[in-house]
């Protein structure tokens, strides 16, 4: 279990004056935190966004089904929506009537980490801060350009300033790492585990074996064994018996 910035001095249960800095989690749940669970996990009594005496903690604690929420009337906390294995939502309301119900904050948890909604006037709060941060500083940035001359007056010089700032930058900026966390790991793996699942690679074709020919030297040797029997035919035909001698007559 651990929470973030925040949680010191802080009594479990026990929600600071900006809970929007506040995070918590518990390590043992996070592998096996589903939808079903998921409530079970947000109701921890080390969560400081859970509240003691909501109509959740009755119900649990006299065994009766979650449907039974709905017929009473107080604090209760609903899973809003989800988005399996890594989003869940879950709304804080005050329960009037069986329909009718009045929204008081909202809380995400992502990858087990439980997060508290901002609000609208927060967002508002934050965005004119951080805009008005933003012209402030342009404000100083260009004021630090300006040069004044007793004999010319006032007058702009952008060129040495922007060389100081310019190897500044390049002195400050380091290339930054951003290496991939465990869960973001375990994830890619069996997404592409999956994809190999329903898309198998093609099996390459095997090659086709073509019976072996017939060696050539048989074929030669017996056509040399032919030409030289016609060679010893035709030399006994060239060659003549000796003429026979004829006895002399007296």
């Amino acid at each position: 279990m651990a929470m973030m910035p925040g949680r010191l001095g802080m009594v479990p249960g026990a929600i600071p004056e900006n809970p929007l800095s506040l995070s918590w989690h518990d390590s043992a749940w996070i592998p096996i935190l589903n939808t079903a669970n998921v409530m079970d996990y947000f109701s921890e009594r080390s969560n400081p966004f859970f509240d003691r005496t909501c109509n959740n903690e009755i119900v649990k604690m006299q065994r009766l089904t979650p449907d039974q929420l709905q017929n009473m009337t107080g604090l209760e906390y609903v899973l809003l929506h989800v988005q399996e294995p890594i989003l869940y939502v879950i709304r804080k309301q005050h329960r009037h009537s069986p329909q009718q119900v009045t929204p008081l904050a909202d809380y995400y948890i992502i990858a087990g980490v439980v997060y508290q909604a901002p609000d609208l006037a927060s967002v508002l709060n934050s965005r004119l801060l951080s805009a008005v941060h933003h012209l402030q500083s342009s404000f100083e940035e260009v004021a630090s350009f300006a040069r004044y001359h007793p004999s010319k007056g006032y007058s702009w010089d952008f060129k040495s300033q922007k060389n100081t700032t310019d190897k500044a930058k390049s002195k400050d900026e380091k290339p930054r790492e951003e290496p991939s966390s465990l869960f973001q790991r375990q994830r890619v793996d069996m997404l592409l585990g999956e994809l190999i699942k329903k898309f198998p690679l093609p099996t390459p074709p095997q090659p086709k074996t073509t019976p072996a020919a017939p060696s050539s030297k048989t074929g030669v040797e017996n056509g040399t064994s032919e030409s030289k029997e016609i060679k010893t035919e035709n030399a006994q035909e060239k060659i003549k018996p000796p003429p026979e001698k004829k006895p002399r007559l007296n």
